[in-house]
């Protein structure tokens, strides 16, 4: 099977004859007919009912199954082309867990790209276990975790903290200045942000209390805040990056905590396999951006 019969046959397919599949590719129509029999001798199966008089292509019950296996094939051949073709010197693989890939990382991206022509990027999103796993195996270049943990082929280094405050609806009756003795946990939506987030919360709230809803996506938390009646007096802590975008989206109150969280920190990761230019550029790029956000302070030098 080759690129080459893979794109007649569909040719056939779009045109609906093998003349005008014939007309599309700028080859004779005895070349298309060679080209779909030796598929068809390939596969062992008919494509094309044929037919006295027939000039319009009607596809067997196997030609038709066939269409998708082949648009596929194509898909495949063309995207291994690309990796053949890609310069791994000029591509950075990054990696992130949500809550930064969501409100930080995007205006990044977007000065990374366009900073130097010829540039290209691939992104995951992750969990920070998974994040070690990608470092350690050469799948990113740089992960971005809020829970570090130690791997001997990894370095993990701190990039940014930022302050864990509260997040409630704009007609909520709390302070501006919240202790945690003042929130019910019954209407807390609890996101898992790391262990000492985890440590505090079982020192204010006991271990049986059952929040309204536990997440792991922080799209889920927006539309959750968004949602009306009795949703309306629900309460999140989140880090104060998290905590101004969703202020800024959906007009959310956001409250300072009396004997808060410990600060959230934010690493980045680096493995065996580096490219120590792109790494720098990027990192510049973020240190950039993390100068336009008052509430965090940066732990980089670039």
């Amino acid at each position: 099977m080759t690129y080459q019969s893979i794109e007649v046959f569909l040719a056939v397919v779009r045109a609906g004859s093998l003349s005008g599949a014939a007309q599309a590719l700028y080859v004779t129509q005895p070349a298309v007919s060679r080209q779909i029999r030796a598929l068809e001798e390939e596969l062992g199966c008919p494509l094309l009912v044929r037919g006295r008089g027939v000039r319009q292509v009607e596809l067997t019950d196997q030609g038709q199954d066939f269409v998708q296996v082949a648009e596929k094939w194509r898909q495949v051949w063309q995207e291994t082309r690309e990796v053949a073709s890609r310069d791994r010197d000029r591509t950075l693989n990054a990696a992130s867990v949500g809550s930064v890939s969501t409100y930080l990382l995007s205006p990044v991206f977007r000065a990374f790209l366009e900073e130097e022509p010829g540039r290209a990027l691939t992104f995951h999103s992750c969990h920070s276990v998974d994040a070690y796993e990608y470092m350690a195996q050469g799948l990113a270049d740089i992960a971005f975790i809020s829970d570090s943990m130690y791997h001997p082929q990894v370095e993990t280094v701190p990039a940014f903290r930022e302050p864990m405050v509260l997040v409630t609806a704009p007609d909520s009756p709390l302070p501006r200045q919240v202790h945690p003795s003042r929130l019910d946990p019954a209407r807390e939506l609890r996101l898992p942000w790391n262990p000492e987030y985890d440590l505090w919360h079982s020192f204010w709230f006991s271990s049986g209390a059952q929040p309204r809803a536990v997440l792991d996506q922080m799209s889920l938390l927006e539309d959750f805040f968004s949602w009306e009646g009795s949703w309306a007096d629900s309460w999140a802590i989140a880090p104060a990056m998290v905590a101004r975008a969703l202020q800024e989206k959906r007009g959310l109150a956001v409250r300072r905590l009396e004997e808060g969280p410990p600060d959230e920190i934010i690493y980045y990761l680096l493995g065996r396999r580096r490219k120590p230019a792109l790494t720098r550029a990027f990192l510049g790029c973020l240190h950039r951006e993390l100068e336009r956000q008052p509430e965090i302070e940066s732990y980089l030098s670039v």
